[in-house]
């Protein structure tokens, strides 16, 4: 990965973030958060 593309990335997350924090009060973060968690049990259930 190029630094221009990491740079890209890192600034569409940042928005992502504060567009969520200002628009939806964190619930898209909480949602993704509570759904990650539940996916790295899932998969240390199949290791």
């Amino acid at each position: 990965m190029t630094d221009r593309i990491a740079l890209v990335l890192a600034i569409m997350v940042t928005c992502a973030v504060i567009a969520d924090i200002a628009l939806n009060d964190t619930n898209a973060i909480l949602f993704l958060a509570k759904k990650g968690m539940k996916l790295i049990e899932w998969m240390a259930f199949w290791r």
